[in-house]
């Protein structure tokens, strides 16, 4: 079902200085840089800057799984006990994702590549 954590989203209130502090940590430019998201590339490691994140109830980062079939690897999460937070949702350029909580309210995200 997964193929490993490849997507770390950040939510951020002032992108700007987020973006400056990100692009030195990781000694990388962005290339995503939209009001809607910052997009770093590091390896095979995505690190997102999200600006609407603290509006949708993000309080500190989330990692997405990359799935290779988004729907199937969702329900096969809420059959095991999962509640979905976020339905699948085209995220741009057919890039889809998904959130779910478990039990003790540890969220995750699914990410599917177009």
């Amino acid at each position: 079902m997964s193929q490993g954590i490849s997507l770390v989203v950040y939510p951020v209130k002032d992108v700007a200085r987020a973006k400056k502090l990100y692009g030195r940590l990781l000694n990388a430019e962005p290339y995503v840089d939209a009001a809607y998201y910052v997009g770093f590339k590091v390896g095979e490691q995505e690190i997102g800057l999200d600006p609407n994140g603290h509006a949708q109830g993000r309080t500190g980062p989330l990692g997405y799984v990359q799935v290779s079939d988004i729907r199937k690897s969702l329900q096969q999460l809420v059959d095991a006990g999962a509640k979905t937070q976020q339905e699948v949702k085209d995220v741009g350029g057919g890039k889809l994702t998904a959130i779910v909580k478990d039990a003790d309210g540890n969220v995750t995200g699914l990410v599917q590549a177009p």
